[in-house]
C-alpha cells in the first residue's frame, strides 16, 4: 500500500537514512554533548534524520541541526519504557523533537493511557508526529488505526511474544509496508549496508541504523570476537 500524503518532515526522510544517536546508562559516551557531536558526524556523513533519545540530548541536537528530528525518552524499568507515558511525550515534543517515537505495543502504559489517547494528545497538544515502535504485525496494524503517523519495527524481537530475527525482521517490514496506510520505518539489527539496502526492497520508507554506526563499544565487540575466534594461518 503506497502511505497516504506525507508531512513535510516525513518527506524529508523518505527513501533515506536516519541515524540513532543513543548510548547506554554508564557508558563513557552517555552525554548528551557526546551526542550532539555524534549526530553532527552523523549528518557530516549524510544522515536525513536522527533519532535520539533524553530530553537534554534532543534540545542540544536541535540546536545544534536543522534535520528532522525523531526523540524518545527511555525511562524506567517496566516492559514499556520507551516513552512510557504522555507526559514523557509532551516532554519529547517540547525539547525539540519532530517526531515523538512511543512504545506502540499493545502492552499497558503506565500512565493508563492507550496508545490511541497518547497519540490524540500529543497531536492535539503539541501539533508533533507520532512513531510507533512495534514488535508484531498485529501491533503494526493497531497502531495505524490508533493515529500513529509512522511505524516503526523497532521492537520486533525486543518483546518475550515477538519473533527475534538474525538481522532486520524483512518479513515483518514488507507486511506492514504492503498493508499499512501509513509510512513504516525500518529499525532494529540492522548492522550492514547489505542489510540497509534490503530493508528498502522489502518496502521501508525510511531505515533507521544505530548501533552498527554510533555505538563503538558493540562494534568494538563484534570485532574483537571476530579476531580471538579466528584460527590463524601456520
Amino acid at each position: 500500500m503506497t502511505p497516504t500524503a506525507a508531512h513535510p518532515v516525513l518527506e524529508a526522510i523518505r527513501g533515506r537514512l536516519v541515524v540513532s544517536c543513543q548510548a547506554y546508562p554508564g557508558e563513557p559516551m552517555r552525554d548528551p554533548d557526546t551526542m550532539r557531536r555524534v549526530a553532527e558526524a552523523a549528518a557530516a556523513g549524510g544522515a536525513a534524520g536522527i533519532r535520539a533519545q533524553g530530553v537534554e540530548d534532543l534540545r542540544r541536537i536541535r540546536a545544534a541541526l536543522d534535520l528532522p528530528l525523531i526523540g524518545l525518552w527511555k525511562d524506567g524499568d517496566a516492559d514499556v519504557h520507551i516513552t512510557p507515558t504522555l507526559e514523557h511525550a509532551l516532554a519529547v515534543a517540547e525539547a525539540g523533537a519532530d517526531i515523538v517515537a512511543v512504545d506502540g505495543t499493545g502492552r499497558p502504559r503506565p500512565d493508563g493511557r492507550d496508545l490511541a489517547g497518547t497519540v490524540t494528545a500529543v497531536h492535539e497538544r503539541t501539533g508533533r508526529l507520532v512513531m510507533a515502535d512495534v514488535s508484531t504485525y498485529e501491533e503494526g496494524v493497531a497502531a495505524a488505526e490508533a493515529g500513529a503517523d509512522v511505524v516503526g519495527t523497532t521492537l520486533a524481537g525486543y518483546t518475550p511474544y515477538s519473533r527475534r530475527t538474525d538481522g532486520p525482521d524483512l518479513d515483518l517490514l514488507a507486511r506492514l509496508a504492503a498493508d499499512l496506510p501509513v509510512p513504516v520505518v525500518a529499525e532494529g539489527r540492522i548492522h550492514t549496508t547489505e542489510q540497509a539496502g534490503a530493508a528498502v526492497e522489502a518496502g521501508a520508507y525510511a531505515v533507521v541504523v544505530g548501533t552498527a554506526i554510533t555505538h563503538p563499544t558493540t562494534i568494538t565487540r563484534w570485532f574483537a570476537e571476530r579476531v580471538t575466534s579466528t584460527t590463524p594461518r601456520s
